[in-house]
């Protein structure tokens, strides 16, 4: 079985970081698993990886959609896998760098996602009925259709619980399909392990430095390039306080505020997220360069 090493772990973690340095020594290319990095023009607010920090080492999966798409993990999956395919091919072990779990799980799994991609209608539809008259009245409908689906969803996790009717409505029920998780490769998975209150500190860090780099100037020559506030994009960390901003909803610095806070709750559930990933191994964050060079004895 093909190996596959994963760089994982919650945002401001130092993924990218390790990923570059592991490599080096590996002679290989990263293919970056992140559901914000992948739209154009979406860089400061997500840190993405700059030409001089990727240090030659070639990145997929960067700016791949355009800003107002709705792009999905069947989406990611069907182009990375690929790719991840292709650096196979050349002899190479890809790794795999991102801290979005279910685009790391589409290249790791023998998983359908529905087994299709998105209903633009159907998603519209029922999406204009939320707003209209509430998340529960949607998820009753699913509730009617698929209850199983429905039993394990929230009424206000209203992304899955629309998804779950276009799978419906493509001509399955979500409930009914049994996805197994068989791995797909030989999966070598690494995160640093900072104490709670180091993580959190580094994503203040990193946000500070995120607004100090521009951020506000980002989000506003997207809104005017035509990027919807409404978009999938949008609704990232960082992007829609900084709307809010705009919008006089909000000061700057209850923005701030809001973007660290919202950025320390998705890293808990990140952290939790990743315990389940196989072969899991925890690491203590030093020097990057011992570290890569670690773990990459183990692989070759």
């Amino acid at each position: 079985m093909d190996k596959l090493l994963i760089i994982c772990g919650p945002t401001a973690s130092g993924k990218s970081s390790l990923a570059i340095e592991c490599a080096k020594l590996l002679n290989t290319e990263i293919v970056c698993a992140d559901s914000m990095t992948i739209y154009k023009g979406f860089d400061i607010g997500t840190a993405k990886v700059t030409i001089e920090e990727s240090q030659g080492v070639k990145h997929h999966m960067l700016s791949v959609a355009n800003s107002n798409d709705n792009f999905t993990v069947c989406d990611y999956k069907n182009m990375a896998m690929p790719i991840v395919k292709e650096i196979i091919s050349k002899g190479k072990i890809p790794i795999i760098c991102g801290g979005t779990g279910f685009y790391i799980n589409s290249l790791i799994y023998e998983l359908s996602y529905g087994n299709g991609g998105p209903d633009f209608e159907i998603r519209d539809k029922y999406l204009t009925l939320a707003k209209v008259n509430g998340n529960e009245y949607v998820y009753n409908i699913l509730k009617k259709l698929d209850p199983l689906t429905a039993e394990k969803l929230h009424f206000n996790d209203i992304k899955r619980v629309v998804r779950a009717l276009e799978i419906y409505f493509s001509g399955t029920k979500k409930s009914d399909i049994k996805d197994e998780k068989k791995l797909l490769f030989d999966v070598y998975s690494y995160s640093y392990n900072y104490e709670r209150e180091v993580l959190y500190e580094r994503i203040n860090k990193r946000v500070d430095l995120m607004i100090e780099n521009g951020l506000l100037f980002e989000v506003k020559n997207l809104l005017n390039s035509g990027v919807l506030q409404s978009s999938q994009s949008m609704q990232a960390i960082g992007y829609k306080e900084i709307c809010s901003y705009i919008n006089g909803e909000i000061t700057l610095e209850n923005a701030i505020d809001a973007i660290k806070q919202n950025t320390r709750r998705y890293a808990k559930r990140q952290i939790t997220f990743f315990k389940k990933l196989p072969n899991l191994t925890y690491l203590t964050p030093e020097n990057d360069e011992i570290t890569a060079l670690n773990i990459t004895k183990g692989l070759l």
